[in-house]
């Protein structure tokens, strides 16, 4: 694949059409279909982008932000963002160490969580690591597993599959395998036992490193990266909002794992205040229970969409 890829310069008006005017877009890799579309998408909107999607479709410029969204299979995202086909792409960490792709990774995205595990037959002869030496194992990840193998100084046969990976010990094709897990029951109907985990992976944005230091481009990559940083921020927040007597404000304050000092607004009631504060999603209902405690009341906890530092 060439290296060198010309940039179509355009822009478009609020209704998609292009108008005369000439600026330079970037290009954003997403998984066309699989575990990942859904989650890739829903983020893309969330960071305010407008495009349109439909089963079938293979690219979609944004109405109100120089981006051109091509939808592509995950295996594609890696080499299309090392090569400069796209400027940025979403994909699985898995399959960017899998293609050994030259790119910069640059925020881990908090969805399509998953381990890359050796398992076996419950109950068999393979119950560690070191039972591997000289056995068969089945993948569609030769690469990550020969990798890890070098590092456990094993020698193993690797038998590459395309799909179904979790049959090859039914079949008698491999003595083990190297699977994508995400909740284990798949291992499990096919009786199969995990003994090692050789990768965690989840939805990484990875970027070109040419874009990323380009006057031309870099500009709006950071634009993006920013936009996906903020809104990954504000994922993980709670805003709380309660009322309280003034006289409780030093224990409130120290029951708050603020960000910055907390909000605090007098109310028409004398001695009332009102306090506004964000807290850590998974800190919430630990923090509202002290908070009660502690004097709050009429306690109020909503989503935030957008977090800007």
């Amino acid at each position: 694949m060439n290296s060198k890829i010309s940039r179509t310069k355009c822009s478009e008006t609020n209704d998609g059409n292009q108008s005369g005017s000439k600026d330079l877009r970037i290009r954003v890799a997403v998984q066309r279909k699989g575990r990942l579309s859904e989650g890739s998408l829903e983020l893309l909107r969330s960071i305010g982008l407008n495009f349109d999607y439909y089963e079938g479709r293979l690219f979609s410029p944004c109405s109100n932000f120089p981006v051109e969204i091509l939808f592509v299979r995950d295996d594609d995202i890696p080499k299309y963002v090392q090569d400069g086909v796209a400027d940025l792409g979403i994909v699985g960490r898995n399959v960017v160490a899998e293609k050994e792709a030259v790119v910069e990774q640059l925020e881990t995205l908090g969805f399509g969580k998953c381990r890359l595990d050796i398992a076996s037959r419950e109950g068999g002869a393979i119950k560690n690591i070191a039972d591997l030496e000289g056995c068969r194992i089945a993948t569609s990840y030769p690469v990550i597993l020969s990798r890890f193998l070098e590092s456990e100084k094993l020698t193993a046969n690797i038998v590459e599959i395309s799909g179904s990976v979790e049959i090859a010990p039914t079949l008698n094709v491999a003595d083990a395998i190297c699977d994508l897990v995400s909740t284990g029951s798949t291992l499990r109907i096919n009786g199969l036992s995990p003994i090692a985990t050789v990768l965690r992976s989840e939805a990484v944005l990875i970027g070109n490193l040419g874009a990323l230091s380009s006057s031309d481009t870099g500009s709006l990559v950071s634009r993006i990266r920013r936009r996906v940083q903020s809104c990954l921020r504000a994922r993980g927040m709670r805003y709380l909002m309660m009322n309280a007597n003034k006289r409780d404000l030093e224990k409130l304050r120290r029951v708050l794992p603020h960000l910055s000092s907390p909000t605090i607004m007098p109310l028409a009631e004398d001695g009332s205040i009102a306090i506004h504060s964000a807290v850590p999603s998974e800190d919430v209902w630990k923090v509202i229970e002290e908070l009660r405690q502690n004097g709050a009341s009429d306690i109020l906890a909503v989503p935030v969409e957008v977090m800007v530092q």
